[in-house]
């Protein structure tokens, strides 16, 4: 049964019809009272809570009640639902415990969506199962591993994938977010449309709204054709929003917008596009954090984050190493032609004994360097050893200008320069060769205006 709390009539009966069409047994009730006798009694699996039970607009009746409804029961779903709705209440009543917000008047298809997501997450328990009852139930064949917290998070990937729920996937760089990402779509009801990924570190401030949200001709200078935007392209499928903590202040307002009311305007144009997309997010950045420092929306982290997956370091599951390892391998067995590769068994123990910072990714490129430059079948410590220590710049060996022959940004501009020149103007690469993301590069290229041709990119 789903509870209805909200002092205007008409409210209660459009949402009693719409959720009763859907076929969910629904009670309502006008005053926090009569609502907290319900709750006693009848044990509703979902409230909707309007936030106002006066002329008052404060929201504090609303967050008083959601206190006492999280007394009588801490696990209940709520959803707040207000027409008087602000960033500051959205975020009280997150904090207070509840699961969404949304703002009156509501989107049909999005409040449907989300009280489906809560409910089927609501009604799923942990059962802790092996890789190979996991592997029986979900498809998990792109990701390698057997740690026990590997399989927690297979497990709730698995559990939470057929929802509409919004992911939040955090863990250093080169841990595996995307394939988790790529995992959840594929094991969802959404697996036969589109999944859209999105470097979100590797889109410039002032094309932000074109990537995302599509133009139409004429729109600016360079728009000569009709552009569809990332959220058009996902449109009944999954957006995969990699890096979002390298977002701007103003990119994230817009990008709030369209993840709380799934509307948006291409630019260009004054018509209002709605959008059924599900959302998948990561970072390698402490967005507790960045909130900390005022530079991550308080709000925007809790859109994104109804369920949020922890990826654990290369280095906290060694024993994982050695699947890895393997699975490297008989890929490149094929693509070099080379059917007798191996590791010996002490090479192998002394591989999990290293740090990589760079995690997958740089165990990957350490396997395959190692393969390429050895001529050997059986490959041992040395072989990687030798790529693993190879640096082609020393940092104690670094020949610096005399001070006062160049300035710190006349420095900076030259280096942009060289790397741009040394990476045939590739920007992911430049940028990761002067330890910048992508964003910050673009950010550089434009404030000293060096010319660029993001085709090449």
């Amino acid at each position: 049964m789903i509870l209805i709390i909200d002092d205007d009539i008409a409210v209660r009966t459009s949402l009693q019809l719409l959720l009763k069409s859907e076929g969910y047994e629904v009670a309502d009730s006008p005053v926090p009272g009569e609502a907290l006798t319900i709750i006693k009694k009848r044990h509703p699996e979902l409230i909707i809570l309007d936030l106002n039970f006066s002329i008052a607009t404060s929201g504090e009746e609303g967050m008083s009640l959601l206190s006492r409804i999280r007394q009588i029961d801490p696990a209940i779903p709520v959803i707040l639902i207000t027409g008087w709705g602000s960033i500051e209440l959205a975020v009280k009543g997150m904090k207070l415990g509840a699961n969404d917000f949304i703002n009156k008047p509501w989107n049909n298809d999005h409040l449907l969506q989300s009280v489906k997501t809560l409910l089927d997450l609501q009604g799923q328990k942990v059962q802790h199962s092996t890789r190979k009852q996991l592997d029986s139930q979900y498809n998990f064949q792109h990701i390698i591993g057997e740690d026990p917290k590997m399989l927690d998070i297979l497990e709730t990937i698995g559990r939470v994938a057929g929802t509409d729920a919004s992911v939040l996937v955090m863990g250093e760089s080169g841990t595996g977010k995307e394939l988790i990402a790529e995992a959840i779509h594929q094991n969802s009801l959404r697996r036969n449309k589109p999944f859209i990924k999105v470097n979100l570190g590797g889109i410039s401030t002032s094309l932000f709204e074109s990537e995302m949200f599509g133009h139409i001709r004429g729109a600016f200078t360079d728009a000569r054709f009709d552009r569809m935007g990332r959220f058009e392209m996902a449109n009944k499928g999954t957006i995969f929003l990699d890096e979002i903590g390298e977002l701007d202040a103003g990119s994230q307002v817009k990008l709030l917008r369209v993840l709380q009311d799934r509307t948006y305007e291409v630019l260009g144009s004054s018509r209002t596009k709605t959008v059924d997309v599900r959302v998948v997010c990561a970072t390698n950045k402490n967005l507790n954090e960045l909130v900390d420092r005022q530079s991550f929306r308080e709000d925007l982290l809790y859109r994104i984050n109804l369920i949020t997956v922890y990826l654990p370091a290369l280095r906290e599951r060694p024993k994982d190493i050695p699947l890895l390892v393997n699975f490297f391998i008989n890929n490149l067995k094929e693509i070099y032609n080379r059917p007798g590769l191996t590791v010996s068994v002490s090479t192998m123990k002394w591989l999990q004994t290293l740090p990589l910072p760079g995690n997958i990714r740089q165990l990957k490129n350490l396997v395959e360097r190692s393969i390429l430059i050895s001529k050997k079948d059986v490959l041992d410590i040395e072989d990687f050893r030798s790529q693993l220590e190879l640096s082609p710049v020393k940092k104690g060996n670094l020949q610096m200008p005399g001070v006062g022959v160049v300035t710190l940004e006349e420095m900076e501009v030259e280096m942009i320069k060289r790397a741009l020149e040394f990476h045939h103007n590739k920007i992911a690469k430049a940028a990761k060769s002067l330890g910048l993301t992508r964003s910050a590069l673009y950010r550089r290229l434009e404030k000293y205006q060096i010319p660029f041709d993001e085709a090449e990119d």
